[in-house]
């Protein structure tokens, strides 16, 4: 996409805002403060707004989540009351209705998670921009801020490449975090809050695969495993569990509930700790359950081999590692299997087991854990608690949450609550603007 060219009439005695960064949650912020009468200025270092939001969900865009607000923050842990004020602002909800009112119809599938019912991330890019424009921001491409202007303890512009300066009232941080880089997100955000004098919580990969150790891993490379439990162990003791869908890769694990788990699996390897992940393949049978059926099959195919039952068990892949971890012969027919070794296929079954070494990087993870420490901004404003007129917005804020449509909520909810509020501010200071090339 070409640079946006399109210039909004000035607004005497509006708020001048400028936001930095042009992804869910500048984006969002730009539309509520335009649309409250401010004058919005958004600049974003990339050649086109909403690289990210472009490749999530797997280009799908995942928007949201239907789960009631009550479920809805425990998926944010401790974060959850910081956002209370967000989500009562813009929810669920309210999304769907803004992007069903831009002509972006949505769908609800499997666990509450709304995409847009084309299953084009590129369709929710075009009506956040689209609705920007409209309400009368300025959208710049490739200008990269470089140095957020402070002075007296208030925030008075933003200076961009080649000394330009951008004077503003207000300005929203929403850098994004450090996760996919490749599409803007390098942690630009925390460096300009560190700057203000802002505390920034140590970024670290969250929602990002697992390294295994072994070649067990890469052996079953491509296998999606659907209906199990993982279960994370760090220091011997059992963590968090989760029910659902994961994937086997060339490194190890990943997929949906592998990802929910993987926060805390980083911060228990900085930590040193030894972390596991054990997978219950049959969690809908307990011991004895499982044992009763390991029984039937075992005397109604008695005459067939050990590797031919395990056909109505597990994947095809999965039986060569069950055969080596469990160690019962695949030629062994069913009536020769002894109880010992039944006892070792229920507990394997039940507790397949991965020690994890490490995790991929940030290139790989979905978002990133860390960031502006939320002591540190009101939470009822999205401002800054060190520089009056300073905003932040998105995943530039310590806030992180699991898959499914969370995230994405977060940055629109956020962005929109830091709109509003930096559209509230008093009269403009100054009415000029060191204006050339729209790259800054």
């Amino acid at each position: 996409m070409s640079e946006l060219q399109t210039h909004a009439s000035e607004r005497t005695g509006a708020p001048r805002i400028v936001i930095i960064g042009a992804g869910a949650a500048g984006l969002m912020a730009a539309i509520e403060a335009a649309s409250a009468g401010a004058r919005v200025v958004v600049l974003e270092k990339m050649d086109r707004p909403g690289r990210k939001l472009l490749i999530t969900g797997k280009g799908r865009c995942n928007l949201t989540n239907v789960e009631p607000m009550a479920g809805f923050l425990r998926h944010f842990g401790d974060a959850a009351p910081f956002l209370k004020p967000a989500f009562h602002g813009l929810f669920a909800d309210g999304l769907t209705r803004f992007f069903e009112q831009a002509g972006v119809a949505t769908v609800t599938e499997r666990g509450g998670r709304v995409f847009p019912a084309s299953e084009r991330a590129a369709d929710i890019v075009d009506a956040l921009v689209k609705a920007a424009e409209a309400a009368g921001a300025v959208i710049r491409t490739r200008c990269a801020a470089r140095k957020l202007i402070i002075d007296e303890g208030a925030v008075r512009g933003v200076e961009t490449g080649a000394g330009v300066l951008h004077p503003a009232e207000a300005v929203i941080v929403a850098a994004g975090g450090a996760s996919y880089p490749a599409t803007g997100s390098t942690g630009d955000g925390y460096r300009l809050a560190g700057a203000a004098g802002h505390r920034i919580i140590a970024p670290r990969p969250a929602l990002v695969p697992l390294v295994t150790a072994g070649g067990v891993a890469a052996q079953l490379q491509g296998l999606s495993l659907k209906n199990v439990t993982a279960s994370l162990w760090a220091g011997g003791r059992k963590q968090a569990s989760e029910f659902g869908e994961m994937l086997f890769t060339h490194y190890g694990l990943s997929g949906p509930i592998i990802l929910t788990l993987s926060k805390r699996a980083v911060e228990a390897l900085e930590r040193a700790a030894d972390v596991v992940i054990s997978i219950d393949l049959k969690p809908a049978l307990d011991e004895r359950l499982l044992d009763a059926r390991l029984l039937r099959d075992l005397s109604e195919h008695g005459k067939r081999q050990f590797h031919t039952i395990l056909k109505g068990l597990l994947p095809a892949s999965l039986i060569p590692v069950c055969i080596e971890q469990t160690g019962v012969a695949g030629e062994k027919t069913g009536v020769q299997i002894r109880a010992d070794e039944r006892r070792r296929l229920r507990l394997w079954l039940k507790d397949f087991r991965f020690d994890v070494t490490g995790h991929r990087g940030f290139a790989e993870a979905i978002v990133t854990a860390g960031g502006v420490d939320r002591a540190e901004v009101d939470p009822k404003t999205m401002e800054s608690r060190r520089v009056r007129g300073l905003y932040f917005a998105g995943e530039v804020l310590d806030i992180d949450a699991d898959t499914g449509g969370y995230n994405l909520q977060a940055a629109f909810s956020t962005g929109w609550l830091a709109g509003r509020s930096a559209a509230s501010q008093g009269p403009a200071r100054t009415d000029t603007e060191t204006r050339g090339h729209a790259r800054g």
